[in-house]
């Protein structure tokens, strides 16, 4: 029988764990949370210091009776919960209900290999009441938030509404983002380029306009820009100066669970909440082959850049190996984690680096190998020499007029030999074709029109961005954040990228005018530095939420007297009562609902006034959401007819009174 019991968070660890530690430990889950503030109240005192009432989850009951069993049988209990502030509070709190009189010690790795697993278990420590009241303060900030002003939406927008301490200001990003896109004006401006090409040569010069009279250039019209054209036309063409210089860039930090999810947006097309779902698989454990089941990579949730001494060693090594002497820098490359990193793990790495992504591509799934394959290629490359380019300008001169010809080669390329990253190449441009004085022939001179362009939606990469720039929200949130987003109607996602709802701009708006501080986004940066001094020691739980309780209570106070409840109604009775019908908003989108609701539960699809396509269907198209958040059309009439399309057909246009 087992002496000594290990409960770690997720089951897919047990099996990789257990195999690791062997027959005198029994390695069990707790499946996460099973501790938690009770759903139907707010739990928290905020007369007596916000004294927190935990309680176990009530359909995690029946784990917690499994773990108070296998508790009772063992003499020793290890917690080996996530080595975050998180899996801290989660082993704190498991251990009130069934480890009282029991020796019980924690242990943290930060990878799931043979090696990092038993050096974690000849140091064990206790239990760090720092990170547990952080971690807990966390919890308590965002229930009150939640639970104060979220009714307060209920009553006077509509249900299913909620607001957040942190999502509430990532929403503000993308409405902000929605509202510059509305207002923008698009300017228009012209340039002017040429193909020029000089005598003997096979390769063509593609020069810019950048100065006319020694004046940057600035055309507006047209009518101006062809007088230029036809005036440029007229001129010849001479180098005048050649600058050729060496440019180093430099190889990218290791991944940070921000940048593991935006660059998996930009090269591999995954949502925050799938990169996060398969990196967890990659930590958790794999099947080899035939050997033990292990961690390919590191703790996935991480904002520090941060490398153990180890495995700097074994990546110099294999890079000399793989690549050459030429491609290992004399130190190893440091780098710098931002001011607010917690730096309590090390960035996101392969556990092993000689496990590289060919040789364990048929055990993994395609998902799986690919994020992999990008993890393992940025480690390797952050190790190594920087590319070196020889970037080159030409400088023309016809007449008043100056040109501009960029380009560069690649004279070596250093990390990008494992890791392309995604700055922009410039064109090729060899020096040794020109000197300066040479005369140029005009090939052909080429305005061209264009108009300023409005600031882009965000992506799911640029949210991410956003958000850690702005300090809004740590990393282990950014996937859940987007998440509820999504699932609220708040925001539209198409393709991983974010509009905001008519829903969306309306609570923001709501919540901008009633709740200035817990929408500013300064406010909220303040409150996650706030929040993590509790973790280092200078400034304490009761404290940090009752400097924010006090003006909190002050606009929920003004809020709750002067909201007025407003509804969307429509030019259209209820067919049943007769009483007016409002649009709300479901798990699926907008719908129409009876004023009288619930004497009246008459309800209708939101019909978007465009006959459907399909032969014969007297129906009109409604607009659904996936449960991914995209937006797509379907029959009014499903299931009698199953028509589907990812956008809005133009014609067909139906008379409808529910627009």
């Amino acid at each position: 029988m087992a002496k000594i019991l290990v409960i770690v968070e997720s089951p897919a660890k047990v099996k990789t764990i257990n195999k690791i530690l062997g027959t005198k430990y029994k390695v069990t889950a707790s499946m996460g949370h099973l501790i938690d503030l009770p759903k139907s109240t707010i739990g928290v005192d905020v007369d007596n210091d916000f004294a927190a009432k935990f309680i176990v989850v009530r359909d995690k009951m029946k784990t917690m009776a499994k773990l108070k069993k296998e508790a009772k049988d063992v003499e020793e209990i290890v917690i080996a919960t996530d080595p975050d502030r998180e899996g801290e509070a989660i082993g704190w709190n498991l251990i009130q209900h069934i480890a009282k009189d029991k020796k019980v010690s924690r242990v943290v790795f930060h990878e799931i290999t043979k090696d990092a697993v038993k050096k974690a278990f000849l140091h064990p420590r206790e239990f760090n009441h720092k990170l547990v009241d952080a971690q807990n303060a966390r919890r308590v900030l965002d229930r009150i938030v939640g639970y104060q002003i979220s009714p307060l939406l209920w009553k006077k927008v509509g249900s299913r509404l909620s607001a957040g301490r942190v999502q509430s200001v990532a929403l503000r990003l993308v409405v902000d983002r929605e509202e510059a896109i509305r207002i923008f004006v698009p300017q228009e401006y012209w340039q002017i380029a040429v193909d020029l090409q000089k005598k003997g040569v096979k390769d063509i010069l593609t020069a810019n306009l950048e100065k006319m009279d020694g004046e940057k250039v600035d055309l507006k019209a047209e009518p101006v820009t062809q007088a230029v054209v036809e005036e440029i036309k007229k001129s010849s063409f001479k180098i005048s100066a050649i600058n050729t210089r060496q440019v180093k860039r430099n190889a990218p930090a290791p991944f940070i669970t921000s940048t593991l999810q935006q660059e998996a947006f930009g090269k591999l097309g995954f949502n925050t909440s799938k990169t996060m779902m398969i990196a967890q698989q990659l930590y958790e454990g794999v099947e080899i082959g035939d050997e033990e089941p292990e961690g390919l990579i590191t703790y996935m949730r991480t904002d520090s850049v941060n490398i153990a001494a180890e495995a700097i060693e074994k990546v110099r090594a294999l890079i000399k190996k793989d690549h050459g002497k030429e491609y290992l820098p004399e130190q190893p490359n440091k780098f710098k984690s931002k001011k607010s990193a917690q730096e309590a793990h090390e960035a996101i790495r392969p556990s092993d680096v000689y496990r590289k992504p060919e040789d364990v591509k048929q055990y993994l799934s395609d998902e799986q190998y690919r994020l992999y394959d990008l993890i393992w290629k940025r480690f390797i490359s952050c190790q190594m020499m920087p590319a070196i380019f020889e970037q080159t300008k030409i400088e023309i001169l016809a007449g008043r007029f100056q040109f501009g010809a960029s380009g560069s080669i690649l004279a070596f390329p250093g990390y990008l030999t494992t890791y392309m990253d995604n700055e922009e190449q410039d064109v090729k441009l060899d020096p040794s074709l020109y000197a300066e004085g040479d005369v140029l022939n005009l090939l052909e001179v080429k305005p061209s029109q264009h108009f300023t362009k409005p600031p882009a939606r965000f992506s799911e990469a640029s949210l991410v961005k956003a958000l850690e720039e702005q300090g809004i929200g740590r990393p282990s949130t950014y996937a859940s954040i987007i998440h509820t987003l999504v699932y609220r109607n708040y925001v539209l996602r198409d393709r991983g990228y974010f509009t905001a709802t008519e829903l969306g701009i309306r609570i923001c708006n709501l919540l901008m005018e009633y709740f200035k501080k817990i929408m500013d986004i300064g406010f909220t940066a303040k409150m996650e530095e706030e929040l993590d001094s509790i973790e280092d020691g200078t400034n304490v739980y009761a404290k940090v939420l009752g400097d924010f309780w006090g003006p909190f209570k002050e606009e929920l106070d003004f809020a709750m007297a002067n909201i007025q409840k407003t509804e969307m109604t429509i030019e259209k009775p209820c067919p049943d009562c007769g009483k007016p019908m409002v649009v709300k908003w479901g798990r699926r989108g907008r719908f129409i609902s009876c004023t009288g609701f619930p004497d009246c539960k008459h309800a209708e699809a939101f019909t978007t006034g465009v006959k459907c396509p399909a032969e014969g269907c007297t129906g009109e198209l409604v607009e659904r959401r996936s449960h991914r958040g995209a937006t797509f059309y379907g029959c009014s009439r499903y299931p009698d007819c199953k028509f589907i399309a990812n956008k809005l057909p133009v014609a067909n246009v139906a008379p409808s009174e529910a627009k």
